[in-house]
């Protein structure tokens, strides 16, 4: 396991990169008024993508998560860029986090994070026919990639390091998806 990045200091930034924070002012039908914040997401939204090594197998990546300041096992995923579509982004993402592109990608559906408060939306896509095609990315260090069967999906939940809602739903959403398909 990696060794983890060390904290030489914290500072909330005005106005964040990531976000913006909306107030809205609203009244609802009966009348009543109330004022709401959301964070509003800059750029076209995300992508997850359940890479498929083979029927059984998916790739996740051990990637550095700042948030909860350890290594978290999750889905290829990454933000989407100026023009590009889901599936563009999808196969990008790919290539730049684990070295493969897919032969056939389809978009299972989207995932927003907390829809009381965020615009945010994730687009969970399905990739399959992997094949080697390394891009550079934007990570700061090499991930590593570690195969899973979607069979011992139970245990990959239940680890420490496997705690992203939008990975663990995506995984499930994948692997009903094929179960329907083998059906």
């Amino acid at each position: 396991m990696s060794k983890l990045p060390k904290i030489h200091a914290t500072r909330e930034l005005e106005p964040a990169e990531l976000f913006k924070v909306e107030r809205l002012e609203l009244e609802f039908s009966n009348g009543k008024k109330r004022t709401y914040e959301r964070l509003h997401a800059h750029g076209l939204g995300a992508v997850i993508v359940v890479a498929m090594r083979d029927d059984d197998t998916i790739l996740l990546v051990s990637e550095y998560a700042v948030g909860l300041h350890h290594y978290e096992l999750g889905l290829v995923k990454g933000r989407l860029e100026a023009g590009e579509t889901v599936l563009e982004g999808a196969q990008r993402e790919l290539r730049e986090e684990i070295g493969f592109a897919a032969r056939d990608l389809l978009e299972l559906t989207s995932l927003s994070l907390a829809p009381g408060y965020m615009t945010h939306v994730t687009h969970v896509v399905l990739a399959r026919g992997l094949y080697p095609a390394k891009l550079a990315g934007d990570e700061p260090e090499e991930l590593e990639i570690v195969p899973w069967r979607l069979a011992d999906l139970h245990l990959l939940v239940q680890r420490p390091d496997c705690t992203e809602g939008r990975s663990i739903a995506a995984m499930y959403i994948a692997r009903d998806y094929l179960q329907k398909e083998i059906a």
